[in-house]
């Protein structure tokens, strides 16, 4: 079976941006924002007949772990308020994404942030999408203000309250950028790299899996710069007197694929263990382009995976399925 852990409704149908649209317009008005979504299930239907399922159908894929589109987030919008109105709006769209086609998609859900709000803000829709929708993870933004980190490192005790439901209802996360509201940064460009490099280094720094010992992260988009660094991290690590990453990060923290050439994906799986690394792809997401190189799409994903040098079937196995289980352990509840 091939698990690609990591999809995002960014076909949905026009009523949806143009709510969220009129949504922000509000902000400041004095006034609620009352308006309702109405978006029929052949309207589903058609974008992901014709968007992400062919492109699952046609590259191999057999089921997607999927949510609200990332890019979409922008926590920075509004206040908390805003933040759980749009949070639930986005997340009952997937959930009927993954009701209509329950044998391709498994919803993983938007959680409120909001810039200096107490992510405990956000148990209440957590436990909502976990206990009563079946979602079975989630993605969680590092930073909540899009683009200038005003929010504590994430290895800080601000973010326990979650670390500690997350745990309770046995959910990873993934580590995942919204939007950048800061010129200095293109969004998926260098703002999702950041935001994944930056988790890394912050676990490194802090010793939160001793605290949590069972809580799981999944860094995206081939976690960032940190294994083309990774004899840079090795030797922080040393200096500042933590265990090695094997036995400080590794048994809680997961990389996946979505890196987007052959080379890049040689590196990863030569530097970073079988073990954790989860097959991905983002479609159809940051890069949606046809490589002249290759002649497939950039984001076509499962291809570099085949051809990396000298990977056993045991662990090609791992990475299109048997890791996605440990991680995702809640997805016993829709795969046999």
């Amino acid at each position: 079976m091939i698990i690609d852990i990591h999809g995002h409704y960014t076909t949905a149908p026009t009523q949806l941006r143009d709510w969220r649209n009129k949504q922000i317009a509000n902000i400041g008005s004095g006034k609620p924002f009352t308006d309702t979504l109405t978006i029929s299930d052949d309207e589903i239907r058609e974008t992901i007949i014709k968007g992400q399922l062919k492109l699952q159908q046609d590259r191999g894929t057999d089921v997607a772990i999927f949510s609200p589109t990332a890019g979409g987030m922008a926590h920075h919008y509004g206040d908390a308020s805003t933040s759980l109105q749009w949070t639930r709006i986005v997340n009952d769209l997937v959930k009927r994404v993954c009701m209509l086609f329950p044998d391709s998609f498994i919803p993983v859900c938007q959680i409120p942030q909001s810039p200096g709000v107490s992510p405990e803000n956000c148990i209440e829709e957590l436990d909502r999408c976990v206990n009563e929708m079946g979602f079975i993870g989630l993605n969680l933004n590092p930073d909540p203000s899009d683009g200038y980190w005003t929010d504590p490192p994430m290895q800080d005790k601000y973010w326990y309250p979650l670390y500690e439901r997350m745990v309770e209802l046995e959910v990873p996360a993934m580590i995942h950028s919204s939007m950048s509201c800061n010129p200095n940064f293109h969004g998926t460009g260098a703002h999702y790299i950041n935001g994944d490099t930056s988790f890394f280094m912050q676990m490194i720094q802090g010793d939160l899996f001793k605290d949590f010992p069972t809580l799981k992260f999944v860094i995206p988009h081939g976690g960032g710069a940190v294994p083309f660094h990774w004899g840079r991290y090795r030797g922080i690590a040393q200096d500042m007197g933590k265990p090695t990453l094997d036995e400080h990060l590794m048994n809680n923290v997961f990389f996946d694929t979505c890196v987007y050439h052959q080379r890049g994906i040689d590196l990863l799986a030569d530097v970073i263990p079988a073990d954790n690394i989860l097959f991905a792809s983002e479609m159809i997401g940051a890069v949606r382009s046809v490589d002249p190189l290759t002649g497939r799409y950039f984001d076509d994903t499962k291809p570099y995976i085949d051809a990396v040098p000298g990977l056993s079937d045991e662990d090609k196995a791992k990475i299109f399925e048997g890791n996605a289980r440990k991680v995702y352990p809640l997805i016993k509840n829709y795969l046999k």
